[in-house]
C-alpha cells in the first residue's frame, strides 16, 4: 500500500546512512534514514497554528547519500518532503508479533532556509577556489551573474555568488 506524500517539518535526529555493496549489475548505492516531525498547520484569523503534527521515518536511495548526511542534512533543519507513503511490515525479531509502520520513501529532500546560518558553494569537482570577491572572470562571463539584482521584502539586494555565470543560462 503506497499512496503520494508531499510535507514540511524539522529532522529530529543527525541522519543515518548505510551503504550497499555493488551487486551484480548494480553500482554500489546508499540509503539515508531522517526522522522527521511533519507540521499540521491549521488556518486561523492571525495565521497558521501548528495542530499536531507527526513523526514520521523518512528514507532516500541514492549513491552519494554519504555525503549528504555526512555534510548536508542535520538536526533541526527544516525540509520539504516529497515521495510516497508506504506501510513496512515486519515480525519483532523478540516476540515474533506481526508489526507495521508507516514510512516515507522519499524521491526528493529539499532544505527550506530556516534555521540556516550560512551557505557555502563549492566547485563540484571539489578543487580549491579562491574566494569569489578575487575570482577574475573571463570576458564571456557577466560580473554580478544572471540576475544582478533581485527584489526583496527590504527592497534591491545584490547577488554575492554572481561570478562564473553567462548572461546566456
Amino acid at each position: 500500500m503506497s499512496t503520494h506524500f508531499m510535507g514540511e517539518g524539522n529532522i529530529g535526529t543527525d541522519p543515518e546512512y548505510k551503504l550497499l555493496p555493488a551487486n551484480g549489475n548494480q553500482p554500489p548505492r546508499g540509503v539515508m534514514r531522517l526522522n522527521v516531525r511533519f507540521d499540521n498547520p491549521v488556518p486561523t484569523d492571525t495565521g497558521n497554528v501548528d495542530r499536531g503534527g507527526f513523526w514520521a521515518n523518512v528514507e532516500i536511495w541514492h549513491r552519494d547519500v554519504e555525503n549528504w548526511a555526512t555534510r548536508l542534512y542535520q538536526k533541526g533543519m527544516r525540509v520539504m518532503v516529497s515521495g510516497r507513503m508506504v506501510l513496512d511490515e515486519w515480525k519483532d525479531r523478540e516476540t515474533g508479533e506481526d508489526r507495521s509502520q508507516f514510512k516515507v520513501q522519499a524521491v526528493r529532500i529539499g532544505i527550506l532556509p530556516f534555521r540556516i546560518s550560512q551557505v557555502v558553494l563549492e566547485p563540484a569537482n571539489n578543487t580549491p577556489q579562491q574566494p569569489a570577491q578575487q575570482q577574475q572572470p573571463s570576458p564571456a562571463h557577466n560580473q554580478n551573474g544572471a540576475y544582478s539584482k533581485a527584489a526583496g521584502p527590504d527592497g534591491e539586494w545584490e547577488n554575492p555568488v554572481g561570478q562564473g555565470v553567462t548572461p546566456d543560462q
